[in-house]
């Protein structure tokens, strides 16, 4: 930036003749831009948008509020009503075990575990499309009744893998009897189903977790009897822990194993 010298002795920055010029343009072409945009705001009519006294335009406002609604509760209805949290609970056992606290990455972790997620619920998305969405956006059925269609098929998912004693707990809990119907309500559904998703995470995490610690028994004991009281037993077992998830193909074990349990 330059600088001009006035004659009273004060300093002010020299703007560029090009940055002038545009800034002239913009003063000078202010006015007509104000008359243009006063000119098209009073011919927009929001009344050609919305018109009044139509249930159509009301209907798409509630759905346009339903479908923002949605997506921000998205990552949290994955998370409750799929197998998700069996997926990631199991993948992050398995990070312990083999004694890496950043490899794989987290980022790894869990585009894993929605991709297992999604391939496992791939029939119950495709009927709640079919079955509620699809009707939906098409204007055939009710918000009422595709909120049916739509969760009908997560019921059915949950009331399959969810333990009948962490269903009677919240059944309990919200004061209803075991043998009504409300039991399978989404509001004692979901919680009992996500309980005992964590349990059989934390099961297959107990199974994943046994070779391991097995290999890390046998080195500090082999360390300890050489007299290496310096050397950290996990420095010396990662390799043969790598090396032998590695050799049993591990991946395509843990994969394997996760998707089957939902069948």
């Amino acid at each position: 930036m330059t600088f001009r010298f006035l004659g009273d002795g004060g300093i002010r920055p020299a703007i560029p003749p090009a940055i002038r010029r545009a800034g002239a343009c913009a003063l000078a072409a202010a006015p007509f831009l104000f008359v243009a945009g006063t000119a098209v705001a009073q011919e927009l009519d929001l009344s050609q948008l919305l018109p009044a006294g139509t249930g159509s335009a009301s209907g798409r406002i509630i759905q346009f509020v339903a479908l923002i609604t949605v997506l921000s509760l998205a990552p949290g209805l994955l998370i409750m009503v799929t197998c998700f949290t069996r997926m990631i609970v199991a993948l992050s056992f398995l990070r312990t075990g083999l004694g890496l606290q950043t490899t794989p990455a987290n980022i790894v972790v869990i585009s894993l575990s929605l991709f297992m997620t999604f391939y496992v619920m791939g029939p119950v998305f495709d009927k709640a499309w079919e079955d509620g969405v699809r009707p939906l956006t098409q204007n055939e059925i009710s918000e009422e009744e595709a909120y049916t269609r739509i969760t009908d098929p997560f019921r059915e998912f949950m009331l399959q893998h969810v333990r009948p004693r962490d269903l009677e707990l919240f059944a309990d809990l919200a004061g209803i009897a075991p043998s009504s119907e409300q039991v399978t309500e989404m509001r004692t559904l979901v919680p009992a189903f996500m309980i005992s998703e964590l349990r059989r995470g934390f099961e297959i995490g107990f199974l994943v977790l046994l070779p391991f610690l097995v290999i890390d028994l046998i080195v500090a004991t082999l360390i300890m009897s050489m007299g290496m009281m310096m050397m950290p037993p996990t420095v010396i077992a990662l390799p043969f822990k790598v090396l032998f998830f590695v050799l049993i193909d591990g991946w395509n074990l843990i994969v394997g194993s996760l998707v089957r349990s939902f069948y």
